[in-house]
């Protein structure tokens, strides 16, 4: 994978002028029409790679989207929340594509300015699939949010920047409103802190983007001392909570992210096995076979 694609390659990419407006303004947001960017050629692919910025579409048309190693089919509508902590593609599988995106950068929207962390918001969440199918209800009242954003956007209104963030929020709530309400609970006791803690510092090393970046914490032992607790305190808490030990739930996501690197890249399986912490390429072998039957070579192949 490259490095994350930065707010001025966008433009650069879609041939689209930053517009003066937004670069005198404390963080950055833009909003477009999809079609407005195709309206002289097809739609193309978006490549898998992190994006520095954030990113809420709302998509019309039927649309392939890939995040880590899952895959979602869009047949026809779907709100779409792209952070830069979560590598994705996107394939318009048709010519008929419409709806509207938002990107604006961390620092339009931080917690002094909207009184709310992005990256802990469940849309925004490692491990989720932020991606919601629309009923015609539902895609009405987020064209009437993003319809609202393109006419204060041209306002002259002095206090027009407060009150795009204010519509990024009702984006945002919507998206959480879609999501079972499972996900939206917010657990207050220690095994869930824990958790959550462990979750968060496990997610933190990845993506791996150059091939010399190296896994700093891979044991149980290693989380337990950055979370300043006894390594079988963490397991008993893991197990409670998800069910999985500690050393399995390191693999699990090791597994995960050495599939993303032997699809989108062309590193070897050395390179993969030493950027994900092994030493000898053997080891990192004989574990990916035991959780996934193949070898990485044949995985590659068979992808």
């Amino acid at each position: 994978m490259e490095k994350p694609t930065s707010i001025p390659e966008f433009y650069k990419d879609t041939s689209q002028l930053i517009p003066e407006p937004v670069k005198k303004e404390i963080g950055h947001f833009i909003i477009f029409r999809t079609e407005d960017l195709f309206r002289d050629s097809k739609p193309k692919a978006v490549p898998y790679n992190r994006r520095a910025y954030y990113k809420i579409s709302l998509i019309i048309g039927k649309n392939r989207a890939e995040y880590a190693d899952k895959v979602v089919h869009i047949e026809h509508n779907a709100l779409l929340f792209a952070t830069p902590q979560i590598p994705y593609n996107w394939e318009p599988l048709d010519d008929k594509q419409s709806g509207m995106f938002c990107i604006f950068s961390e620092d339009f929207l931080t917690q002094n300015n909207s009184g709310i962390l992005l990256k802990n918001l469940p849309v925004f969440k490692p491990g989720n699939v932020p991606i919601f199918f629309l009923n015609d209800e539902q895609i009405e009242d987020i064209k009437h949010i993003f319809n609202k954003m393109f006419k204060e956007i041209s306002s002259d209104y002095a206090f027009k920047y407060d009150l795009l963030r204010n519509y990024v929020l009702e984006l945002i709530h919507s998206g959480q409103k879609l999501q079972p309400a499972t996900a939206l609970f917010i657990e207050t006791n220690a095994h869930k802190r824990v958790s959550s803690l462990f979750i968060e510092l496990l997610e933190r090393q990845f993506p791996i983007e150059p091939p010399h970046q190296k896994l700093v914490f891979r044991s149980a032992k290693d989380y337990a001392d950055q979370l300043a607790i006894h390594v079988n305190y963490l397991n008993k808490v893991l197990k409670l909570v998800t069910g999985k030990t500690t050393t399995e739930l390191i693999i699990e996501r090791i597994i995960k992210e050495s599939k993303i690197l032997l699809k989108h890249t062309d590193w070897n399986v050395s390179e993969i096995a030493y950027s994900l912490g092994f030493e000898e390429p053997s080891h990192f072998n004989n574990l990916f076979k035991k959780h996934t039957t193949f070898s990485p070579r044949a995985f590659r192949i068979e992808i």
